[in-house]
């Protein structure tokens, strides 16, 4: 396989994470990062080879926001390699409202065989994987969105081939897919450019923690308040919606503020020609980005979100199987 060549990975056989669970990319290595792309490519190529990696295995799914990648791909992530997933609906009761937290980790853990939590607070997941003897997979919070992220790397990584020479372009609110965006590119060495108003930068403690990985692999984090100063000469252009769930009541207040930030085909325009536009999913076309740039053929919005299977089975395999 090409990655697993590129990255000097002997073989995919037997090959597990240096962390018990998936709360942050902050938390893996490089090495890390590298064997599950590698892995998630042999998947893409050959799924067959791995219909049977989970066989009897189960997952448990808590989710108290509403999701459609991230649900699918889990879901169909395990059956296709041969185990099961049980959706557990919180969006009414929030996780730890109606028992504990670590009550419900402690009841999880004699039943299944892992969980995907998709949560507000990250202290959440974080609980969770404190008190539960079985992996613990980030399916987003309000502070980070880590598969997404590592999707997206993986995805740059098909397209150019190398992360090597590319800029990187974030255009927004300073997000938890931000977040991860900046955590993977401290990690893997990238030239990641964030531009977002002046008040939605993203956290303090985020940039600061990436600092101290981005001396050791080159990396080089700017934000700036100028999206043109940011999109200038990139090979990739990103965005993700200016109010995230549980910020609907702020989507009037915030399409004012984040007029100037839309990725429209003028600041397109200074990106390099043959520069792709990526999105996490759900748009909303006309405010963070113009029809023309997310229905164009620089658009690569659906690669990304095809490759969260593959990349998400990845993993489960190395954390489940």
């Amino acid at each position: 396989m090409l990655l697993q060549a590129l990255f000097g990975i002997d073989s995919l056989v037997a090959q597990k994470l240096s962390v018990p669970d998936l709360i942050s990319i902050d938390a893996l290595t490089r090495q890390d990062i590298q064997l599950i792309f590698a892995l998630a490519e042999a998947m893409k190529q050959s799924p067959g080879e791995y219909a049977t990696g989970l066989r009897g295995k189960a997952l448990a799914l808590i989710f108290e926001k509403p999701s459609l990648r991230t649900r699918v791909t889990f879901d169909v992530g395990m059956t296709s390699m041969g185990g099961s997933a049980i959706f557990l609906d919180h969006s009414q009761a929030k996780l730890g409202e109606r028992e504990s937290i670590r009550d419900v980790a402690r009841n999880l853990e004699r039943w299944v065989h892992g969980i995907v939590a998709r949560t507000y607070k990250n202290k959440s997941v974080v609980e969770l994987a404190e008190h539960a003897s079985i992996p613990v997979i980030n399916g987003l919070t309000d502070l980070l969105h880590p598969c997404q992220a590592l999707t997206d790397y993986f995805t740059i990584l098909e397209k150019f081939g190398s992360l090597e020479g590319l800029k990187f372009a974030y255009v927004g609110d300073g997000n938890n897919t931000c977040h991860s965006l900046i955590d993977g590119a401290a990690k893997l060495g990238m030239e990641l450019w964030i531009a977002t108003p002046k008040g939605f930068e993203p956290k303090a403690k985020i940039v600061s923690a990436a600092a101290k990985f981005a001396k050791a692999s080159g990396a080089r984090i700017n934000i700036v308040n100028d999206p043109v100063e940011a999109v200038r000469g990139a090979s990739i252009v990103y965005t993700d919606v200016w109010a995230s769930m549980g910020q609907e009541a702020e989507t009037e207040d915030r399409a004012a503020v984040f007029a100037d930030y839309q990725v429209d085909k003028e600041l397109m325009s200074h990106a390099r020609k043959e520069a792709v536009f990526m999105h996490c999913l759900p748009a909303h076309r006309g405010y963070e980005v113009a029809p023309s740039v997310i229905d164009s053929r620089q658009s690569i919005v659906y690669d990304e979100a095809e490759n969260r299977l593959h990349v998400q089975k990845a993993i489960l395999y190395l954390l489940m199987g």
